[in-house]
């Protein structure tokens, strides 16, 4: 059974940091390309970040560029997303996701659509 299963949410005031570790079991997603998403109540679920299969391509959305990072370690199968300088809309349930279909290459996708497999989600709670 495939799985992508997030850690690292929780409460933080304004300001503050988390990291959010995203780790894939059941196959391998080392060469693939890999995304964060996030989904505030009442709101559409948007783009954060992505990484590209070979690990030499980023994107963000601009909401997050210079605060947030997005890292893969493919030895461990795992994808991470530092948060700094938090705010409070950052506030959302924050989702992994595979894009089994772009692999091996340097390109990422921004539309959730594209993603084939998801976590469960992380709640992210920033207080003001």
């Amino acid at each position: 059974q495939v799985q992508l299963v997030e850690s690292g949410g929780g409460l933080v005031q304004a300001g503050g940091s988390l990291r959010l570790s995203c780790a894939a079991s059941g196959r391998t997603f080392s060469s693939s390309a890999m995304g964060w998403f996030r989904q505030a109540p009442g709101k559409e679920r948007e783009f954060v970040a992505a990484i590209s299969g070979s690990g030499g391509s980023t994107s963000y959305a601009d909401s997050v560029k210079g605060r947030f990072s997005i890292s893969r370690d493919k030895a461990e199968n795992t994808v991470y997303l530092q948060m700094n300088s938090l705010k409070p809309e950052d506030t959302a349930v924050y989702y992994c996701a595979a894009d089994s279909a772009l692999a091996y290459n340097a390109y990422v996708r921004r539309v959730a659509a594209l993603y084939d497999y998801w976590g469960q989600g992380t709640q992210v709670t920033v207080s003001s």
